[in-house]
């Protein structure tokens, strides 16, 4: 294993002093096996099911390489949020984070279907956060892979160490935003660009300003990946509903973290009625998308 490789145990303390290291070190750690087979059996159903798939909208990279998302921002009483409430999701990146209180930012479906070609381009994730007003860079996400992840499927890339480099500026590509490529060029003369190849229910933690992008899905299998994002508690946006890149969110709500056996003791609930997700015309993290936006209303 690498020295952010990592393997997880049921009953164990998942988090050690060397993987707190490799963390604060790398800017992301890799943990195997996180969810079982029948947890990811569970969480899959409730992803391919109705009451979720009919929230998707496509996100494009520039070149018209597309991937389908599903993204909402509460935690409520389904799989997915007792998944992202779970200590050892939750819980670890909250220790990973340096224990802090971690509260949930978002959640997303991202689906990359055969064929595809869907590709994400460089950039951090606090890139995205940024536009929203979130001052900090106190955030991290947890992708969780649905379907085996390789340089076929388009598995995720890393600069690692990248972290260290603090915020990048990002630029609108298509329905994306893009780390600056010049400074994306320079930390890959520098820094060690790691394939993050994967199994299902393997999950990576990683920084808010870790860079990563993610290859074009070329197989004839889909790619599918859960990915959690949290804030800590201090991190809260600034921005009000009036504000023009405001994205409907209900900002900081405490986490109430959950021991993993809720995930297979969860109820399963498969229309989501009760779930808000984000529409498509909503996600206002481009700034060209949010200067349409003032000109309509103008």
């Amino acid at each position: 294993m690498g020295d952010s490789e990592f393997s997880y145990e049921a009953g164990a303390d998942p988090v050690t002093p060397d993987m707190q290291e490799a963390y604060k070190k790398n800017g992301y750690v890799i943990i195997r096996n996180v969810l079982n087979e029948t947890e990811m059996k569970k969480l899959r159903r409730t992803m391919e099911c109705e009451g979720m798939q009919k929230h998707a909208y496509i996100t494009a990279d520039g070149e018209d390489r597309r991937s389908g998302l599903v993204i909402w921002f509460t935690v409520d009483n389904d799989v997915p949020s007792v998944v992202a409430s779970s200590e050892k999701v939750a819980g670890v990146m909250e220790k990973l984070m340096g224990n802090e209180e971690v509260y949930h930012f978002s959640s997303k479906l991202i689906m990359k279907h055969p064929g595809s070609r869907g590709a994400f381009t460089w950039h951090q994730d606090y890139g995205y956060f940024y536009t929203w007003g979130y001052i900090y860079p106190d955030s991290a996400s947890v992708f969780i892979a649905l379907d085996e992840c390789t340089k076929e499927t388009g598995c995720l890339q890393i600069i690692k160490g990248s972290h260290h480099m603090g915020r990048i500026n990002h630029f609108v590509t298509g329905k994306m935003l893009q780390a600056d490529p010049e400074i994306v060029a320079e930390a890959k003369k520098r820094l060690e660009v790691i394939d993050v190849e994967m199994k299902p229910g393997d999950a990576i933690y990683f920084s808010g300003n870790l860079l990563h992008c993610s290859l074009p899905n070329v197989s004839n299998k889909p790619r599918w990946s859960y990915v959690i994002a949290y804030n800590q508690r201090h991190n809260q946006t600034y921005m009000k509903p009036d504000h023009p890149l405001y994205t409907p969110h209900p900002g900081y709500i405490p986490l109430k973290k959950v021991p993993d056996a809720s995930i297979l003791s969860c109820e399963e609930n498969l229309d989501l009625a009760h779930k808000w997700f984000l529409k498509g015309e909503e996600d206002l993290s481009r700034e060209s998308d949010a200067v349409r936006a003032v000109e309509k209303e103008q």
